[in-house]
């Protein structure tokens, strides 16, 4: 099968890409910085879901919107459920790769305004889902893994559809945009120990994950 993105390591179903270790420690450790100062001005939490169990994940945002989920449902919101005061901005270094990605892909500046900050504990995982709780699905969901390796599932269409699964590493980028835009995905275990290197934000034995959307 075929990707929109080139230097990919694997085959992935056409929109799909996997950049492996795109980000050097130097490069994960500064935006792991930024994480620190985003997470200390927009606090972690852990939303509840519609149908009423609290996620087991903790999240933040950055940027203009952010995604958080209660009683009322999944949306997108510009201020902190808790704080509320506006998300910090999305890091500069973030924006700038996601760029340099959409870019080689044809689709020109990505402009996100919504970036999602997960908080994997060694014990964390991620249901599948997909993500269309945004306007426009033209533009891909980008995502940074830091920290413990996860074992990633990518699925299909329908979430009954079969799953394969790789480990994404710290440094790794994977895209979902295209034809895999709205591909069910999640994540199945996180692998404690497995780290390049430790930061004061990371989880023992967890992992933190970025994940860029172009929400409205």
């Amino acid at each position: 099968m075929t990707a929109l993105f080139g230097d990919l390591e694997e085959t992935l179903p056409e929109g799909a890409a996997l950049f492996r270790n795109r980000l050097s420690l130097a490069e994960q450790r500064a935006i792991l910085d930024d994480v620190e100062k985003i997470i200390a001005e927009a606090p972690l939490f852990r939303p509840q879901m519609p149908t009423g169990p609290t996620m087991i994940n903790s999240l933040t945002n950055c940027g203009p919107l952010g995604w958080i989920s209660d009683r009322r449902g999944y949306r997108y919101e510009p201020t902190h459920p808790a704080t509320g005061r506006p998300w910090p901005p999305i890091p500069q270094a973030v924006l700038d790769c996601a760029n340099s990605l959409t870019r080689q892909a044809g689709l020109g500046d990505y402009a996100p305004d919504a970036c999602l900050v997960n908080r994997y504990e060694a014990s964390g995982k991620l249901s599948l889902h997909r993500d269309y709780d945004e306007a426009d699905f033209k533009w891909p969901i980008i995502s940074f893994s830091f920290g413990n390796d996860a074992v990633f599932l990518l699925g299909g269409m329908k979430r009954q559809d079969p799953t394969a699964s790789m480990t994404l590493h710290s440094g790794d980028i994977l895209v979902l945009g295209g034809p895999s835009r709205l591909r069910y995905h999640g994540v199945r275990r996180i692998r404690p120990g497995t780290s390049p290197s430790e930061h004061a934000v990371l989880p023992e034995g967890g992992r933190i994950n970025l994940t860029l959307r172009r929400a409205r």
